[in-house]
């Protein structure tokens, strides 16, 4: 079968041997410009959880792609703006991509440029060091899992005239709203979740923008350690171990 523009080209997954070697590629030419990637590179810091706590803004994508390696990267817009000038109209394209973990961080970025392929790049590049913790938890009253698979109450964001509130979801309903939210959320690691938005969300830079205030703003409820308790709070990154071991306890206390 023949198609047009050529033979197609077979598209694979990248085995975990080539990713570990593109991965020590990367470290091995890396050369940090700041102080935060220094103390990075000599692995004086370890995790992007210490990152956040030390209130350094990151300034190199590569501290994000050496803390986080398993990042995922979404392009949520590609728009064309354009610029009137003494010799006419010029013509370029706005590109916004959010790139996360599915663990807990989640970053956005914009850019523009001439050409889709170097703007997606620069944008995907910008989105790591726009990289933002999240909390989660289990906060529906309908679910007791007590895995961190939805936010952990309601919670409310905004941008532009834009207004978006997360509501808790019990496990298994999935991501109730937009492909927008669902691409920003999953990327951040929420399974589960009820979306109501308000205001012109038609405009997908600003809803987009919105999920993530209200994303971070799960980190500014003041809970004491029962309520932490309770609904099964993370902050960032949860490892697959410590969630089993969560389960175990579990069913060894209910048997």
């Amino acid at each position: 079968m023949a198609f047009k523009g050529g033979k197609r080209r077979a598209q694979r997954e990248m085995t975990s041997d080539e990713l570990a070697a593109s991965y020590e590629q990367m470290i091995d030419t890396w050369v940090p410009k700041t102080a935060l990637g220094t103390m990075v590179k000599k692995k004086e810091i370890t995790s992007m959880g210490a990152v956040m706590a030390s209130g350094i803004p990151i300034k190199e994508a590569e501290i994000v792609e050496m803390l986080l390696p398993n990042m995922s990267e979404e392009v949520i817009n590609v728009g064309r703006v354009q610029r009137t000038t003494d010799s006419g109209r010029r013509m370029r394209f706005r590109v916004t991509a959010a790139t996360g973990n599915n663990n807990g961080y989640i970053g956005i970025g914009i850019a523009k440029g001439k050409e889709v392929g170097p703007t997606i790049r620069t944008a995907i590049k910008r989105a790591k060091m726009n990289i933002k913790e999240i909390k989660r938890g289990c906060g529906s009253w309908e679910c007791g899992c007590g895995n961190p698979h939805t936010v952990p109450f309601d919670v409310e964001g905004d941008c532009g005239s834009v207004r978006v509130k997360l509501s808790p979801a019990p496990r298994g309903v999935g991501l109730i709203g937009s492909e927008t939210a669902k691409k920003v959320l999953t990327l951040a690691g929420v399974s589960d979740a009820w979306v109501k938005s308000s205001g012109r969300a038609r405009t997908t830079l600003n809803y987009a923008y919105a999920v993530l205030d209200a994303l971070v703003n799960t980190n500014y409820m003041k809970l004491n350690e029962t309520d932490n308790k309770n609904l099964s709070i993370v902050r960032g990154a949860t490892s697959k171990k410590e969630l089993k071991a969560e389960d175990d306890t579990k069913e060894q206390t209910a048997g």
